[in-house]
């Protein structure tokens, strides 16, 4: 029998006819919390839409939510870090006052030329001249970037008391309109090196209050308040240089009381912000509180410790390092090689004066090379047979031992407390490379 006959005769399918699927109407459910009913619902087409129902809260409560959804990030305030409530309410003070301040310079500097404007032209004029300046601020400032990074917050100061500066100037410069032109050119100025200032350290500050990844909500909602407060101290600014500030004695009374409060503002703003990268001076408040107390200060703990105006004192405590000089100033060739010889895998050298410490970073150093090295200088300084023209090797070897018994308990305490230290922000200071 042929072997091809006994196969199965193979058939050929008919397609199968495509059966009708009936349409599914959209999907919905009502959800029900805090007095409020909101409808849900899941179109056919994908999209999805939420109805309010009822709302039986009270109207403030609706409004002070309203206000809470529009000008702070989601979730607030379980979403940010310690401080950002306080923080809001001087910087909405601060913008406030420093609008108010603008309309009040501009007026005062068209006055000086000659012109007579009204309120409202002062307030676009203060756009045109502030926006024009900038431009050289920014060429000016370049450079000050790194020093931004590690003392934020003590340049977000700076820049408002130049802010007021060059605010001041154009108030007076009715005063002497022979010197119109000088006064307005240095005023502006002022101002233009302040808005680069403030915008360079805006984002290491929000990125203090970012906790759940919400850097860019933090961003949108603090601009967003900013504005808002910009716009009513706008406002304020005008009524009062159309009534009691109409006259240069009227500024010359207001504006120096704005000022002041402008700069309180700024003050109490910073004080609230817990910044978490590690630079010199946090980094010796920390040393200190661990050889003093044995534990580890939170950002949130440590930022009404910093020094804002003089981050660079030294602190006895964590033994008054000095980072940042030049390694040929900080030490002598022959001291180098023998520290290389001691601790070759170390990047960081350490160099005894008189008053103080010396410590100089390689060039890669990470923030954990910057403690260790604190660590040991801080032991060193502490140990009585430490000389004052340079550290023995017996104390050194001492001292390490001590920073390598406790370093694994005080990074991991340090990194668990919320502090980044992948990296060591000491502004411009100087940093060797080793061959």
């Amino acid at each position: 029998m042929n072997l091809l006959e006994k196969l199965p005769t193979m058939q050929r399918k008919e397609p199968q006819k495509l059966q009708k699927v009936e349409e599914v109407g959209p999907i919905w459910w009502v959800e029900t919390s805090e007095n409020i009913s909101r409808h849900f619902q899941f179109d056919p087409d994908g999209r999805f839409s939420v109805k309010m129902l009822e709302d039986s809260r009270p109207v403030v409560k609706r409004v002070t939510e309203s206000f809470l959804n529009t000008f702070f990030p989601s979730g607030y305030p379980y979403s940010v870090n310690e401080g950002y409530g306080r923080y809001t309410q001087f910087r909405a003070l601060q913008h406030f006052t420093s609008a108010a301040l603008s309309v009040l310079s501009t007026q005062s500097l068209l006055f000086a030329a000659g012109l007579r404007p009204t309120p409202a032209q002062a307030t676009v004029v203060s756009w045109v001249l502030k926006d024009g300046m900038e431009h050289v601020g920014k060429l000016i400032c370049s450079n000050l970037g790194a020093r931004m990074d590690s003392e934020p917050k003590r340049w977000r100061i700076f820049a408002d008391v130049l802010y007021d500066f060059g605010t001041g100037l154009e108030v007076l410069s009715p005063i002497c309109p022979h010197l119109f032109l000088e006064m307005a050119g240095l005023g502006n100025f002022a101002k233009g090196m302040a808005t680069v200032a403030a915008r360079a350290t805006r984002l290491p500050l929000y990125s203090s209050f970012a906790k759940e990844g919400n850097l860019s909500d933090l961003v949108a909602k603090g601009e967003a308040l900013s504005t808002l407060f910009n716009v009513i101290g706008m406002g304020a600014g005008i009524t009062l240089a159309s009534t009691v500030c109409s006259s240069i004695q009227g500024k010359v009374i207001a504006a120096p009381l704005l000022s002041v409060l402008h700069v309180y503002s700024v003050v109490e703003e910073m004080k609230a912000v817990p910044v978490n990268t590690l630079n010199p001076q946090r980094t010796a408040l920390l040393v200190a509180d661990f050889l003093k107390m044995g534990k580890i200060s939170t950002p949130a703990n440590l930022r009404y410790k910093e020094d804002l105006l003089f981050p660079g004192r030294l602190i006895e405590d964590a033994g008054n390092v000095l980072v940042g000089r030049a390694l040929h100033k900080a030490t002598k060739p022959s001291a180098f090689l023998k520290w290389k010889e001691i601790f070759p895998e170390e990047k960081f050298v350490l160099s005894q004066n008189n008053n103080w410490t010396d410590m100089v970073l390689e060039q890669n150093a990470t923030g954990e090379d910057a403690i260790r090295g604190w660590l040991v200088a801080a032991y060193a300084s502490n140990i009585e047979q430490s000389y004052y023209n340079g550290l023995s090797p017996s104390v050194l070897l001492e001292a390490y031992e001590k920073m390598e018994s406790v370093f694994p308990q005080f990074l991991s305490e340090l990194q668990s407390k919320g502090w980044h230290t992948d990296r060591f922000l000491d502004g411009t200071g100087s940093r060797f490379i080793s061959q």
